[in-house]
């Protein structure tokens, strides 16, 4: 099954935690959360949440990841972390004030990248879904081999096809 056919599929499934047709959920995969409570500011004039909104929620909730779960200081001494590609699926409108759940979890991951699965749902009904490609570079922007101590936290929240 190639990658590319396989992440929509994943990254829109209903499932917790982005089970699907196909996918199995590693038996110790953990999942991230990371919770927006939404306000006027991210709505338009009808006060629907505006969609771009969700990308710079991707990225919250990435940066929160790194930083708990991965490496407190980004891994700042050893390289930078690159989003190469990012998707986002609109599934249901949100409004100001409600509060939206972010889940994530790790997939296909590899030496030098590795994606990210979002689901974001509203009292537990899915608004939307989305991934990120995302690759370490050395301080000179090169792609570069993540140290194996971080690949190893990162594959705590694998989930695999």
């Amino acid at each position: 099954m190639q990658l590319a056919h396989t992440l929509p599929n994943v990254a829109n499934e209903l499932n917790l935690p982005f089970l699907s047709e196909g996918v199995v959920e590693a038996p110790s995969a953990e999942t991230f959360f990371y919770s927006i409570d939404t306000t006027l500011k991210h709505s338009n004039a009808t006060q629907n949440v505006y969609f771009s909104n969700y990308f710079e929620w991707q990225g919250y909730c990435r940066e929160r990841w790194f930083f708990e779960c991965i490496s407190k200081d980004m891994l700042a001494t050893e390289g930078v972390f690159v989003t190469k590609n990012a998707h986002n699926n609109y599934i249901k409108e949100a409004f100001p004030f409600q509060t939206v759940l972010c889940s994530m979890n790790t997939f296909h991951v590899q030496r030098c990248s590795f994606y990210l699965l979002f689901k974001f749902s509203i009292d537990g009904e899915l608004t939307a879904t989305g991934y990120q490609q995302v690759a370490f570079a050395n301080h000179k922007k090169r792609i570069h081999r993540m140290p194996e101590s971080v690949i190893e936290k990162i594959k705590r929240y694998e989930i695999h096809v």
